[in-house]
């Protein structure tokens, strides 16, 4: 049975500011020995985040640009490990996020979709039954004989957006593929999204277009800066954080801190 839980989950980044490339000399000098302090950017992408997702929920994920959405969803497929805090991810993941991951540029489509398949865990066996049905919600028909170098960004989101649904998930992760292609495609991904949800035992959406997570999802988290700020209904969730928007002023920029600042930091 497909279920998430997230117990007081914390997830910090630390990245070096680095101003160009340093000289073998600087390197040997500043890094082995002076051990000068380098500016270190601390990001704490999730802070404390507690929830429980339960079989036959879909969930849409909201919140402003660097809220920590596609973080959290990245946690729960495990690419991320919590720096503090217990994770708990039940049933088989599959995942939507980087639509043209995998794709090999002198490859045809043809190959390319066999390539794209064995990524997300098919083997010959599973893909082979698919393999038309790809090439058909494509609507590429003969290109897809043609190396995909020669294709236009609209017909390789097509091909993409084909063999990333052409799955049978539990636990369906997706961020921010709901408005792929051009009008008429994007109505058909939407049919498609809406199967493979039917389909899904629990699933958890990121998105801008918040019309269409409250027409694909029930319950909505918005978070906020790393925090979780609203955990309901999702017209309910949609409604305060845009009434909160409206009126927030532009964020800050984070600053830098030196590794002796952030030392301090840590023991506070």
């Amino acid at each position: 049975m497909a279920r998430i839980e997230l117990d007081q989950v914390s997830l910090t980044f630390r990245v070096r500011k680095q101003e160009g490339r340093p000289s073998l000399k600087e390197f040997l000098v500043r890094g082995l020995f002076l051990r000068q302090a380098q500016e270190l950017m601390v990001v704490r992408a999730l802070e404390n985040i507690s929830l429980r997702i339960e079989p036959g929920e879909r969930v849409g994920i909201i919140g402003h640009n660097g809220a920590g959405k596609s973080t959290l969803l990245k946690l729960l497929a495990g690419i991320y490990e919590p720096t503090s805090g217990r994770r708990l991810v039940e049933g088989s993941i599959s995942s939507l996020f980087d639509l043209m991951l995998g794709f090999e540029s002198e490859a045809t489509g043809w190959e390319n979709i066999r390539y794209r398949g064995y990524l997300q865990g098919e083997t010959p066996r599973t893909l082979g039954p698919k393999i038309d049905s790809i090439a058909e919600f494509s609507e590429l028909g003969e290109f897809l004989n043609m190396p995909v170098r020669y294709y236009s960004a609209g017909m390789l989101v097509r091909l993409a957006f084909a063999i990333a649904t052409a799955i049978e998930p539990e636990v369906l992760l997706v961020d921010e593929v709901l408005s792929v292609g051009d009008l008429a495609f994007q109505e058909k991904a939407r049919r498609r999204m809406r199967e493979m949800m039917a389909q899904a035992e629990l699933i958890v959406c990121v998105s801008h277009d918040t019309n269409s997570l409250a027409n694909l999802c029930e319950r909505g988290i918005w978070l906020d800066h790393g925090r979780l700020r609203a955990d309901g209904p999702i017209d309910d969730v949609i409604d305060a954080y845009i009434r909160a928007t409206s009126r927030r002023p532009p964020e800050p920029t984070p600053q830098p801190t030196t590794e002796a600042e952030e030392l301090q930091m840590q023991t506070i």
